[in-house]
């Protein structure tokens, strides 16, 4: 076999640098989306005590949140385990799942 048959079955390193900006770059996209709408539902209050759909608003946004950031956290395992990234990915989406789920037990009260 000549070098340059193994140079070309050999994975370069510039692909592995795109396929982990890839990954990168999807990871972000969904917990930018996730953390907009954890966001909306932390922001949500009430404006004033006749305002009865606050609560739901606030609880609809933060499960919105929480779909998202379980999509996250699942994209993420895969990218992990496909050694693409490193286990410090997940603490993105665990920090907002806990933020959605605190959010949806204590929704603002009008």
């Amino acid at each position: 076999m000549s070098e340059q048959d193994v140079k070309r079955h050999t994975p370069t390193s510039a692909g592995r640098r795109v396929a982990t900006a890839l990954c990168a770059v999807t990871l972000l996209g969904l917990n930018s989306v996730g953390g907009f709408f954890m966001l909306n539902a932390l922001l949500a209050e009430p404006q004033g005590p006749w305002d009865t759909t606050i609560t739901d608003t606030a609880e609809a946004m933060a499960l919105f949140a929480l779909v998202t950031e379980l999509l996250a956290a699942a994209a993420t395992g895969a990218f992990v385990s496909l050694v693409r990234l490193r286990l410090w990915w997940f603490a993105i989406p665990a920090v907002l799942i806990l933020a959605a789920i605190t959010r949806m037990v204590f929704p603002p009260v009008p």
